[in-house]
């Protein structure tokens, strides 16, 4: 009976949190109210629930400054505060590393755990070691196509060839006839995914540029030279935010006419397009993957539920272009786009 009681204290706290954003959202000013009231929230620390403190831990193939993770991050975090979850976050883009944190994560008893698939191979293993525990994962951003098999609850995220797919599609609307796709970290299956699925709804010439993503000055002059030797090239797309500038800057240098498009969105990137020195952007919400993961995870220790279906939960893709920039920018700049 005290189990009941908890659960239905807690619905009822979760009911009341829901109701109270809704209302918030009648008014001209309730968008600022709700912000205002989440960002207290999280401040105090205030669960909107009564559920025992799990701890969850997220571990992601980020490097070292990736602003893209830093909004998954803060969508986690966000929805830790509010499901009374201890969360813990860790990432590597070594492929060995990740698994290892992963692997601490398991010798910590965590409740849960979330992991990008960004080189599944070196996942597999410890995925495997972390359900024989007992752990429930669901996998976020990369590995949609190997989470399901690897045992994963759901996958949430983009899927990769079709965000690729409707990239190639904005090109041909935009006239485009060559473009070069830069990849800026090598192994990685969602960055292959990405172009592979652009050459195939392109109707123009695409080429693959391998660069050094650790290295950012490499990454401007591997694209500028590109650019010099052949100005056929009108397009090229970056396969990640802070990568779109420097392929801006290599542009400059290198006298181009190119468009420079990229997947991913921040500030810098929103600014940018409103400004017009992108064509556009292709968001995939990691806000909303790093806070639907917490809250999936919770569903699922709380009431044993879970979406998708046997199918990734998409998160994306969404073509950003000039139009849309200023509306988003308020979101880019508080991390939550």
């Amino acid at each position: 009976m005290a189990r009941a009681r908890t659960g239905v204290r807690a619905i009822g706290a979760l009911l009341a949190a829901v109701l109270g954003a809704s209302l918030a959202g009648c008014s001209s000013t309730g968008g600022k109210r709700a912000e205002d009231a989440r960002k207290a929230q999280t401040a105090a620390g205030k669960a909107a629930v009564n559920t025992p403190r799990w701890t969850f831990a997220m571990v992601t193939h980020s490097g070292d400054g990736d602003t893209f993770w830093d909004i998954v991050q803060n969508g986690a975090e966000q929805a830790a505060v509010k499901d009374n979850i201890n969360f813990l976050y860790s990432h590597s883009d070594e492929g060995q590393q990740q698994a290892q944190l992963v692997q601490a994560a398991i010798d910590k008893k965590v409740n849960g755990l979330i992991v990008s698939l960004a080189k599944p191979d070196a996942m597999k293993d410890v995925i495997a070691r972390a359900e024989k525990a007992g752990i429930p994962v669901i996998t976020v951003n990369s590995g949609s196509e190997q989470s399901k098999a690897y045992g994963a609850l759901t996958h949430i995220g983009q899927d990769e060839t079709i965000a690729g797919e409707a990239v190639g599609d904005e090109l041909d609307k935009r006239g485009k006839k060559k473009a070069l796709c830069v990849l800026h970290e090598q192994g990685n299956v969602g960055h292959e995914q990405r172009c592979a699925g652009v050459k195939k709804a392109f109707g123009g010439q695409l080429q693959n540029l391998y660069v050094d993503g650790t290295n950012m000055p490499d990454v401007q002059a591997s694209i500028e030279a590109k650019l010099q030797s052949d100005r056929s090239i009108d397009s090229v797309v970056t396969l990640g935010a802070p990568f779109a500038d420097a392929a801006v800057q290599a542009k400059r240098t290198a006298e181009s006419k190119a468009e420079i498009d990229t997947f991913d969105l921040n500030a810098k990137v929103a600014t940018a397009l409103t400004a017009g020195t992108l064509g556009f952007a292709v968001d995939q919400q990691p806000y909303l993957q790093g806070y639907q993961a917490v809250d999936l995870l919770w569903l699922y220790k709380y009431n044993a539920d879970v979406l998708g279906g046997g199918r990734p939960v998409l998160t994306g893709p969404q073509i950003i272009s000039q139009k849309d920039a200023a509306e988003l920018r308020i979101y880019t700049e508080r991390g939550t786009r």
